[in-house]
Protein backbone atom coordinates (compact mmCIF):
# COMPACT_ATOMS: atom_id res chain seq x y z
CA UNK A 1 0.00 0.00 0.00
CA UNK A 2 2.00 3.43 -0.60
CA UNK A 3 2.46 5.92 1.24
CA UNK A 4 0.05 9.71 1.59
CA UNK A 5 3.42 10.91 0.03
CA UNK A 6 4.23 8.54 -2.61
CA UNK A 7 0.22 8.70 -3.56
CA UNK A 8 1.22 12.61 -3.97
CA UNK A 9 3.84 12.01 -6.12
CA UNK A 10 2.49 9.62 -8.67
CA UNK A 11 -0.62 12.09 -8.87
CA UNK A 12 1.94 15.19 -9.27
CA UNK A 13 3.58 13.37 -12.09
CA UNK A 14 -0.15 12.35 -13.60
CA UNK A 15 -1.36 15.77 -13.68
CA UNK A 16 2.00 16.88 -14.84
CA UNK A 17 2.00 14.31 -17.91
CA UNK A 18 -2.22 15.72 -18.77
CA UNK A 19 -0.81 19.37 -18.50
CA UNK A 20 1.50 18.65 -21.15
CA UNK A 21 -1.31 16.50 -23.45
CA UNK A 22 -3.50 19.85 -23.38
CA UNK A 23 -0.56 22.10 -23.75
CA UNK A 24 0.22 20.38 -26.59
CA UNK A 25 -2.63 20.83 -28.51
CA UNK A 26 -3.59 24.52 -27.40
CA UNK A 27 -3.99 27.02 -29.40
CA UNK A 28 -2.75 31.04 -29.13
CA UNK A 29 -6.77 32.07 -28.30
CA UNK A 30 -6.72 29.88 -25.26
CA UNK A 31 -9.29 27.15 -27.05
CA UNK A 32 -7.93 23.17 -27.54
CA UNK A 33 -7.69 21.72 -31.01
CA UNK A 34 -7.70 17.73 -30.16
CA UNK A 35 -8.40 14.80 -31.90
CA UNK A 36 -11.00 12.29 -31.46
CA UNK A 37 -8.16 9.74 -29.94
CA UNK A 38 -6.05 12.43 -28.31
CA UNK A 39 -9.46 13.60 -26.40
CA UNK A 40 -10.42 9.76 -25.40
CA UNK A 41 -6.41 9.10 -24.46
CA UNK A 42 -7.20 12.98 -22.12
CA UNK A 43 -10.68 11.81 -20.65
CA UNK A 44 -9.54 8.22 -19.66
CA UNK A 45 -6.27 10.07 -18.12
CA UNK A 46 -8.78 12.35 -16.15
CA UNK A 47 -11.18 9.12 -14.94
CA UNK A 48 -7.77 7.45 -13.52
CA UNK A 49 -6.59 10.70 -11.93
CA UNK A 50 -9.82 11.09 -10.27
CA UNK A 51 -9.76 7.44 -8.76
CA UNK A 52 -6.37 8.12 -7.40
CA UNK A 53 -7.23 11.61 -5.96
CA UNK A 54 -9.84 9.73 -4.08
CA UNK A 55 -7.58 7.16 -2.90
CA UNK A 56 -5.40 9.91 -1.83
CA UNK A 57 -7.69 11.87 0.06
CA UNK A 58 -9.36 9.07 1.94
CA UNK A 59 -5.73 8.22 2.86
CA UNK A 60 -5.12 11.80 3.96
CA UNK A 61 -8.30 11.84 5.86
CA UNK A 62 -7.44 8.35 7.75
CA UNK A 63 -4.04 10.26 8.46
CA UNK A 64 -5.87 13.48 9.85
CA UNK A 65 -8.48 11.00 12.25
CA UNK A 66 -5.29 9.28 13.84
CA UNK A 67 -3.59 12.40 14.44
CA UNK A 68 -6.84 13.64 15.87
CA UNK A 69 -7.51 10.65 17.89
CA UNK A 70 -3.85 10.60 19.29
CA UNK A 71 -4.83 14.73 20.93
CA UNK A 72 -7.92 13.64 22.02
CA UNK A 73 -6.45 10.72 23.96
CA UNK A 74 -3.48 12.80 25.39
CA UNK A 75 -5.88 15.18 26.31
CA UNK A 76 -8.00 13.12 27.96
CA UNK A 77 -5.13 11.15 29.87
CA UNK A 78 -4.23 14.95 31.46
CA UNK A 79 -7.44 15.41 32.78
CA UNK A 80 -7.80 12.26 34.37
CA UNK A 81 -5.00 12.68 36.49
CA UNK A 82 -5.71 13.65 39.95
CA UNK A 83 -5.10 17.33 41.30
CA UNK A 84 -2.36 17.68 43.86
CA UNK A 85 -3.78 18.25 47.43
CA UNK A 86 -2.68 20.33 50.17
CA UNK A 87 -1.49 24.03 49.57
CA UNK A 88 -2.67 27.40 48.57
CA UNK A 89 -4.41 25.83 45.58
CA UNK A 90 -6.87 23.22 47.42
CA UNK A 91 -7.74 25.12 50.54
CA UNK A 92 -10.46 27.16 51.41
CA UNK A 93 -10.24 30.08 53.95
CA UNK A 94 -11.08 29.41 57.66
CA UNK A 95 -13.34 31.55 60.33
CA UNK A 96 -11.79 34.98 60.70
CA UNK A 97 -8.81 33.81 57.42
CA UNK A 98 -8.82 36.91 54.87
CA UNK A 99 -10.05 35.23 51.29
CA UNK A 100 -7.17 35.40 49.04
CA UNK A 101 -7.85 36.13 45.11
CA UNK A 102 -7.60 34.18 42.24
CA UNK A 103 -4.38 35.94 41.10
CA UNK A 104 -2.97 34.91 44.38
CA UNK A 105 -3.97 31.57 44.62
CA UNK A 106 -2.51 30.71 41.24
CA UNK A 107 0.53 32.25 42.02
CA UNK A 108 0.98 30.64 45.50
CA UNK A 109 0.13 27.09 43.56
CA UNK A 110 2.44 24.52 43.36
CA UNK A 111 2.23 24.20 39.61
CA UNK A 112 3.63 28.33 39.75
CA UNK A 113 5.81 27.12 42.77
CA UNK A 114 7.06 23.58 41.29
CA UNK A 115 7.41 25.41 37.52
CA UNK A 116 9.41 28.15 38.25
CA UNK A 117 12.15 25.66 40.35
CA UNK A 118 12.61 24.77 36.64
CA UNK A 119 10.18 21.41 36.14
CA UNK A 120 6.96 21.36 34.38
CA UNK A 121 5.04 21.89 37.34
CA UNK A 122 1.85 20.08 38.05
CA UNK A 123 -2.26 20.60 37.95
CA UNK A 124 -3.65 22.58 40.14
CA UNK A 125 -7.14 23.20 41.33
CA UNK A 126 -7.99 26.20 42.45
CA UNK A 127 -10.66 26.45 45.11
CA UNK A 128 -12.69 30.03 44.08
CA UNK A 129 -16.21 30.27 43.28
CA UNK A 130 -16.85 30.77 39.44
CA UNK A 131 -19.83 32.80 38.56
CA UNK A 132 -19.89 32.88 34.77
CA UNK A 133 -18.87 30.46 32.38
CA UNK A 134 -16.29 31.21 29.42
CA UNK A 135 -17.86 29.70 26.26
CA UNK A 136 -18.30 30.62 23.04
CA UNK A 137 -21.20 32.11 23.27
CA UNK A 138 -20.32 34.44 26.52
CA UNK A 139 -16.89 35.65 26.62
CA UNK A 140 -14.84 34.44 23.70
CA UNK A 141 -15.82 33.53 19.94
CA UNK A 142 -12.72 31.82 18.54
CA UNK A 143 -11.26 33.96 15.55
CA UNK A 144 -11.92 31.66 12.28
CA UNK A 145 -10.35 32.36 8.70
CA UNK A 146 -11.87 31.55 5.55
CA UNK A 147 -10.42 28.71 3.17
CA UNK A 148 -9.93 30.56 0.07
CA UNK A 149 -11.64 28.17 -1.60
CA UNK A 150 -14.92 29.07 -3.79
CA UNK A 151 -16.86 25.80 -4.46
CA UNK A 152 -18.44 26.94 -8.14
CA UNK A 153 -21.87 26.00 -9.15
CA UNK A 154 -22.24 23.00 -11.05
CA UNK A 155 -22.34 23.83 -14.74
CA UNK A 156 -22.63 21.48 -18.14
CA UNK A 157 -18.78 21.24 -19.21
CA UNK A 158 -17.97 22.66 -23.17
CA UNK A 159 -18.18 19.27 -25.11
CA UNK A 160 -19.45 19.32 -28.65
CA UNK A 161 -16.74 22.38 -29.39
CA UNK A 162 -13.80 19.71 -29.61
CA UNK A 163 -15.45 17.85 -32.33
CA UNK A 164 -15.81 21.21 -34.35
CA UNK A 165 -12.14 22.23 -36.03
CA UNK A 166 -11.02 25.52 -35.63
CA UNK A 167 -9.69 28.11 -38.36
CA UNK A 168 -9.37 31.72 -38.79
CA UNK A 169 -10.66 34.61 -40.56
CA UNK A 170 -10.54 38.52 -41.19
CA UNK A 171 -13.47 38.85 -42.79
CA UNK A 172 -17.00 40.05 -41.51
CA UNK A 173 -18.42 36.79 -43.42
CA UNK A 174 -17.11 33.88 -44.34
CA UNK A 175 -17.91 32.91 -48.46
CA UNK A 176 -17.00 30.02 -50.00
CA UNK A 177 -18.12 27.86 -53.19
CA UNK A 178 -20.25 25.03 -53.16
CA UNK A 179 -20.68 22.81 -56.40
CA UNK A 180 -24.10 22.63 -56.74
CA UNK A 181 -24.57 21.18 -60.21
CA UNK A 182 -22.83 17.75 -60.92
CA UNK A 183 -23.98 15.70 -64.25
CA UNK A 184 -21.93 13.50 -65.01
CA UNK A 185 -22.49 11.70 -68.73
CA UNK A 186 -19.61 10.04 -68.73
CA UNK A 187 -19.70 6.82 -71.01
CA UNK A 188 -17.94 4.08 -73.00
CA UNK A 189 -17.46 5.96 -76.49
CA UNK A 190 -17.05 4.16 -79.66
CA UNK A 191 -13.76 5.17 -82.47
CA UNK A 192 -15.13 8.48 -83.57
CA UNK A 193 -17.77 8.52 -82.21
CA UNK A 194 -19.25 11.50 -79.90
CA UNK A 195 -18.39 12.19 -76.06
CA UNK A 196 -20.47 12.48 -73.74
CA UNK A 197 -21.05 15.86 -72.37
CA UNK A 198 -21.32 17.05 -68.44
CA UNK A 199 -21.63 19.82 -66.54
CA UNK A 200 -20.70 21.46 -63.50
CA UNK A 201 -22.10 24.70 -61.38
CA UNK A 202 -21.01 26.40 -58.58
CA UNK A 203 -22.65 28.45 -56.26
CA UNK A 204 -21.29 30.81 -53.71
CA UNK A 205 -21.91 30.29 -50.10
CA UNK A 206 -21.83 32.47 -47.01
CA UNK A 207 -22.14 32.29 -42.84
CA UNK A 208 -22.26 35.53 -41.14
CA UNK A 209 -19.97 36.57 -38.48
CA UNK A 210 -21.85 36.34 -35.03
CA UNK A 211 -20.74 37.79 -31.51
CA UNK A 212 -21.24 36.20 -28.33
CA UNK A 213 -20.72 38.52 -25.63
CA UNK A 214 -21.59 38.62 -21.43
CA UNK A 215 -20.87 41.19 -18.79
CA UNK A 216 -20.80 41.77 -15.10
CA UNK A 217 -20.95 44.59 -13.45
CA UNK A 218 -18.53 45.34 -10.09
CA UNK A 219 -17.85 47.99 -7.62
CA UNK A 220 -14.21 49.66 -7.13
CA UNK A 221 -14.10 48.61 -3.79
CA UNK A 222 -14.08 44.90 -4.78
CA UNK A 223 -12.04 45.16 -7.47
CA UNK A 224 -9.18 46.85 -5.38
CA UNK A 225 -9.74 44.61 -1.99
CA UNK A 226 -9.85 41.11 -3.78
CA UNK A 227 -7.61 40.94 -6.49
CA UNK A 228 -8.74 36.84 -6.54
CA UNK A 229 -12.14 37.67 -7.01
CA UNK A 230 -11.73 39.94 -10.09
CA UNK A 231 -9.62 36.69 -11.96
CA UNK A 232 -12.08 34.51 -10.81
CA UNK A 233 -15.09 36.48 -12.73
CA UNK A 234 -12.45 36.93 -15.66
CA UNK A 235 -12.25 33.06 -15.50
CA UNK A 236 -15.91 32.63 -15.16
CA UNK A 237 -16.81 34.99 -18.05
CA UNK A 238 -14.98 33.15 -20.48
CA UNK A 239 -16.58 29.99 -19.34
CA UNK A 240 -19.76 31.51 -20.13
CA UNK A 241 -18.86 32.32 -23.82
CA UNK A 242 -17.42 28.99 -24.62
CA UNK A 243 -20.77 26.86 -22.58
CA UNK A 244 -22.99 29.65 -25.03
CA UNK A 245 -21.20 29.02 -27.81
CA UNK A 246 -20.95 24.98 -27.16
CA UNK A 247 -24.53 25.20 -27.15
CA UNK A 248 -24.84 27.23 -30.29
CA UNK A 249 -23.51 24.91 -32.13
CA UNK A 250 -26.20 22.32 -31.47
CA UNK A 251 -29.22 24.25 -31.08
CA UNK A 252 -28.33 27.57 -32.58
CA UNK A 253 -31.64 28.77 -34.57
CA UNK A 254 -29.83 30.39 -37.03
CA UNK A 255 -31.66 34.14 -36.59
CA UNK A 256 -28.89 36.98 -36.00
CA UNK A 257 -27.23 37.00 -34.48
CA UNK A 258 -27.95 33.54 -33.23
CA UNK A 259 -25.51 30.95 -35.13
CA UNK A 260 -27.22 28.08 -36.76
CA UNK A 261 -26.50 24.85 -34.57
CA UNK A 262 -26.31 21.28 -36.47
CA UNK A 263 -30.13 20.08 -35.55
CA UNK A 264 -31.41 23.39 -36.97
CA UNK A 265 -29.83 22.85 -40.56
CA UNK A 266 -31.89 22.51 -43.35
CA UNK A 267 -31.86 19.36 -45.54
CA UNK A 268 -30.08 17.50 -42.81
CA UNK A 269 -30.44 13.66 -42.79
CA UNK A 270 -33.44 11.84 -40.55
CA UNK A 271 -33.91 8.71 -39.06
CA UNK A 272 -36.75 7.82 -36.51
CA UNK A 273 -35.71 5.06 -34.41
CA UNK A 274 -39.26 3.50 -34.38
CA UNK A 275 -39.65 -0.06 -33.63
CA UNK A 276 -35.97 -0.45 -33.70
CA UNK A 277 -33.13 -1.04 -30.71
CA UNK A 278 -31.37 2.68 -30.34
CA UNK A 279 -28.38 0.87 -31.75
CA UNK A 280 -30.02 0.09 -34.95
CA UNK A 281 -31.27 3.27 -35.08
CA UNK A 282 -27.94 5.08 -34.84
CA UNK A 283 -26.23 3.38 -37.79
CA UNK A 284 -28.77 3.15 -40.19
CA UNK A 285 -28.09 6.98 -39.40
CA UNK A 286 -24.55 6.51 -40.00
CA UNK A 287 -25.45 4.60 -43.69
CA UNK A 288 -27.50 7.28 -44.35
CA UNK A 289 -24.45 9.87 -44.17
CA UNK A 290 -22.26 7.03 -45.95
CA UNK A 291 -24.84 6.83 -48.50
CA UNK A 292 -25.85 10.56 -49.26
CA UNK A 293 -22.87 12.56 -48.35
CA UNK A 294 -20.74 9.76 -49.17
CA UNK A 295 -18.66 10.49 -46.06
CA UNK A 296 -17.60 8.18 -43.12
CA UNK A 297 -18.89 10.21 -39.90
CA UNK A 298 -16.44 10.53 -36.93
CA UNK A 299 -18.83 11.70 -34.10
CA UNK A 300 -22.03 11.47 -31.81
CA UNK A 301 -23.36 13.77 -29.59
CA UNK A 302 -26.29 12.61 -26.84
CA UNK A 303 -28.37 14.06 -23.88
CA UNK A 304 -27.08 12.28 -20.72
CA UNK A 305 -30.76 10.54 -20.18
CA UNK A 306 -30.35 8.81 -23.87
CA UNK A 307 -26.99 7.55 -23.37
CA UNK A 308 -28.20 5.83 -19.94
CA UNK A 309 -30.81 4.22 -21.72
CA UNK A 310 -27.66 2.51 -23.62
CA UNK A 311 -25.31 2.13 -20.83
CA UNK A 312 -28.24 -0.10 -19.21
CA UNK A 313 -29.52 -1.71 -22.12
CA UNK A 314 -29.22 -5.91 -20.74
CA UNK A 315 -30.12 -8.75 -22.55
CA UNK A 316 -33.20 -11.19 -22.21
CA UNK A 317 -30.98 -12.64 -19.50
CA UNK A 318 -29.91 -9.58 -17.73
CA UNK A 319 -26.43 -9.42 -18.86
CA UNK A 320 -25.37 -5.54 -19.73
CA UNK A 321 -24.64 -5.19 -23.38
CA UNK A 322 -22.44 -2.32 -23.14
CA UNK A 323 -20.39 -3.71 -20.17
CA UNK A 324 -20.36 -4.66 -16.75
CA UNK A 325 -21.04 -2.15 -14.12
CA UNK A 326 -17.18 -2.74 -12.73
CA UNK A 327 -15.60 -2.18 -15.78
CA UNK A 328 -14.45 1.73 -17.33
CA UNK A 329 -16.15 2.36 -20.37
CA UNK A 330 -15.56 5.23 -22.60
CA UNK A 331 -18.77 6.14 -24.59
CA UNK A 332 -18.54 4.50 -28.14
CA UNK A 333 -21.28 3.33 -30.70
CA UNK A 334 -19.58 1.28 -33.18
CA UNK A 335 -16.45 2.70 -33.25
CA UNK A 336 -17.42 6.39 -32.81
CA UNK A 337 -16.79 8.96 -29.98
CA UNK A 338 -19.75 9.53 -28.04
CA UNK A 339 -20.16 13.15 -26.39
CA UNK A 340 -22.91 13.38 -23.82
CA UNK A 341 -23.89 16.61 -22.94
CA UNK A 342 -27.06 18.22 -21.90
CA UNK A 343 -27.03 21.19 -24.74
CA UNK A 344 -28.05 18.55 -26.96
CA UNK A 345 -32.45 17.81 -27.21
CA UNK A 346 -33.09 15.10 -24.90
CA UNK A 347 -34.78 11.62 -27.04
CA UNK A 348 -32.63 13.32 -30.39
CA UNK A 349 -28.97 12.22 -31.27
CA UNK A 350 -26.94 13.48 -33.61
CA UNK A 351 -24.43 11.83 -36.15
CA UNK A 352 -21.83 13.66 -38.42
CA UNK A 353 -18.29 13.39 -40.30
CA UNK A 354 -17.81 16.64 -38.08
CA UNK A 355 -14.10 16.77 -38.87
CA UNK A 356 -14.71 16.86 -42.53
CA UNK A 357 -17.73 19.02 -42.92
CA UNK A 358 -18.09 21.82 -39.63
CA UNK A 359 -16.00 24.43 -38.65
CA UNK A 360 -15.89 27.06 -36.34
CA UNK A 361 -14.09 30.09 -38.01
CA UNK A 362 -12.87 32.59 -34.86
CA UNK A 363 -12.93 36.41 -36.24
CA UNK A 364 -11.58 36.97 -32.76
CA UNK A 365 -10.90 35.15 -29.68
CA UNK A 366 -12.33 35.87 -26.35
CA UNK A 367 -11.21 39.51 -24.86
CA UNK A 368 -12.42 40.87 -21.90
CA UNK A 369 -12.58 44.60 -21.31
CA UNK A 370 -12.99 47.09 -17.99
CA UNK A 371 -14.66 50.47 -17.67
CA UNK A 372 -16.61 52.25 -15.74
CA UNK A 373 -17.99 54.49 -18.68
CA UNK A 374 -21.42 52.53 -18.45
CA UNK A 375 -24.53 54.53 -17.65
CA UNK A 376 -23.77 56.46 -13.94
CA UNK A 377 -21.12 53.78 -13.13
CA UNK A 378 -18.35 56.33 -13.35
CA UNK A 379 -19.75 58.76 -10.43
CA UNK A 380 -21.17 55.55 -8.68
CA UNK A 381 -17.86 54.32 -8.33
CA UNK A 382 -18.68 50.81 -10.14
CA UNK A 383 -16.72 49.08 -13.14
CA UNK A 384 -18.18 46.74 -15.70
CA UNK A 385 -16.53 43.87 -17.11
CA UNK A 386 -17.47 42.24 -20.23
CA UNK A 387 -16.38 39.74 -22.88
CA UNK A 388 -17.13 38.70 -25.69
CA UNK A 389 -15.63 36.51 -28.81
CA UNK A 390 -16.54 36.88 -33.07
CA UNK A 391 -16.77 33.66 -34.93
CA UNK A 392 -18.80 32.34 -37.81
CA UNK A 393 -20.03 28.39 -37.83
CA UNK A 394 -20.00 26.52 -40.80
CA UNK A 395 -21.74 22.91 -42.06
CA UNK A 396 -20.75 22.96 -45.74
CA UNK A 397 -23.05 19.64 -46.42
CA UNK A 398 -25.81 19.22 -44.34
CA UNK A 399 -26.16 15.44 -45.90
CA UNK A 400 -22.81 14.84 -43.57
CA UNK A 401 -25.04 14.90 -40.77
CA UNK A 402 -27.95 12.89 -39.21
CA UNK A 403 -30.62 13.36 -36.29
CA UNK A 404 -31.89 10.38 -34.79
CA UNK A 405 -35.22 10.90 -33.45
CA UNK A 406 -36.65 8.92 -30.77
CA UNK A 407 -33.81 7.68 -28.95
Amino acid sequence: MPTVQEQARELEQKRGELAQVFEKHRREDGTYDMPPDVLADARGRNEELNTLTKAWEEATEAERFAKRNEEELERLSKAARPAFAGGAASRRAGPGEERKSVGTLIMESRAITEYRGGGMGPMAAIDVDLKTLMSTSAGWDPEDTRTGKVLLSAQQQPRVIDLVPKTTTQQSTVLYMEETTFTNNAAEAAEAGTYGESALAYTEKSSEVRKIAVSIPMTDEMLEDTPRLADLIDNRLRFMLMKRLDSQILVGNGTAPNLRGVNNLSGINTQAKGTDPVFDAVYKGMVLIQTTAFVDPDGIVMHPADWQDIRLTRTSTGEYIYGNPWEETIPRLFGLPVVITTHQTQNTAVVGAWQMHSELSMRRGIEVQISNSHSTFFVEGKQMLRADLRCALIFDRATAFCTVTGV
